[in-house]
């Protein structure tokens, strides 16, 4: 990897003018060639980058854009999530369709993200603002599996790493999720945060207790981190959590309602803290929220409709951009319960 090269992690962009615009096209150009995607997608990803961008300068209030790897089954793609607080759309369909225009353009430019994506998702509400996900695979198979969990983690404004992470695993049949906070911030709490993402990877099978306290036996070498881990299993109604510090978490039903979620005071890697874990009601179509404290636990999805049915990754950019502050690094997952 060179200088140039963008790690798992992402970088984010704020967008503001066209020089900015043109930094995002082009990092997501060498994205494409790091990842060997190949010229013609990589063509296709300096188009969707291009349009996504132009969206936020000529409509956004304090536009924002995520570019990062992801990976599936010994493939990778590109990610791209853009929120923004500007005007929004009272209808994303309408909107993605060519020829329909807000500004007096052409109107081309969500219809030419949406037929180079291999999937795409978002959600608008008139003078709410905007929240869009586009991934760019090799191929431009649309993603055949509705997906179960999405999340994004975002530095305090400064710092070029975040200490906020998350993972997810399925072992012996159990999806699993984990979020880290660790202590502090910059280059020492993102290693305490990659050493609980590691531990988690690599955990033997069991509860999200067990699993809690494997994480506090591995992370004994790093200024440690507020933690939790929760096992959804919809198909037996039912969500196991266990937390340590400041991770929020809540259920949220259908119509949009939350229930908390209880983590217990500690720091994992330090101290001997008390692990518990608790039960709650999670039926198919529920959704998990969890978050560290660089998101104020005041957002209510009830207010914002239709929301519930967009997946979790843009249910997590719209938390994000919200009720993140700046002032912190800040971090959410989502993951909705599968029937």
């Amino acid at each position: 990897m060179n200088d140039d090269a963008v790690s798992d992690r992402g970088v984010w962009f704020r967008v503001e003018n066209g020089s900015s615009a043109s930094a995002v096209r082009r990092a997501a150009e060498r994205l494409g060639v790091q990842l060997d995607l190949g010229d013609a997608r990589t063509a296709d990803l300096a188009i969707v980058a291009a349009e996504l961008t132009s969206n936020l300068v000529k409509h956004a209030d304090h536009g924002v854009l995520l570019l990062r790897p992801v990976r599936r089954d010994g493939e990778a793609g590109v990610e791209l999530v853009a929120l923004d607080t500007g005007p929004g759309m009272a209808d994303l369909t309408v909107s993605s369709q060519d020829g329909h225009s807000t500004a007096g353009t052409l109107g081309i430019g969500l219809g030419a993200i949406v037929r180079q994506a291999s999937w795409f998702d978002g959600y608008s509400r008139p003078e709410r603002g905007t929240v869009l996900a586009v991934q760019l695979w090799p191929g431009r198979a649309v993603e055949r599996e509705r997906p179960w969990v999405g999340a994004l983690s975002r530095p305090l404004a400064g710092e070029s790493v975040s200490g906020d992470g998350y993972a997810w695993r399925i072992v012996d049949g159990r999806r699993q999720v984990l979020v880290c906070d660790g202590l502090g911030h910059g280059p020492l709490a993102a290693a305490a945060t990659d050493a609980a993402l590691d531990a988690f990877r690599k955990a033997p099978a069991g509860p999200p207790s067990v699993v809690v306290q494997h994480l506090h036996r591995s992370m004994s070498h790093t200024r440690g981190a507020a933690l939790a881990v929760a096992e959804p299993d919809p198909s037996a109604g039912v969500l196991r959590y266990s937390g340590l510090g400041n991770i929020s978490a809540a259920v949220v039903g259908a119509d949009g309602k939350r229930r908390g979620l209880v983590s217990l005071p500690g720091i994992a890697g330090h101290q001997r803290p008390s692990v518990r874990e608790y039960d709650y009601p999670f039926e198919a179509g529920a959704l998990l929220v969890m978050h560290s404290d660089g998101v104020v636990d005041r957002w209510q999805l009830a207010n914002y409709p239709g929301l519930v049915d967009r997946s979790p990754l843009v249910v997590a950019g719209t938390v994000l951009r919200d009720a993140g502050t700046r002032r912190d690094d800040a971090c959410v997952l989502v993951v909705r319960g599968w029937s």
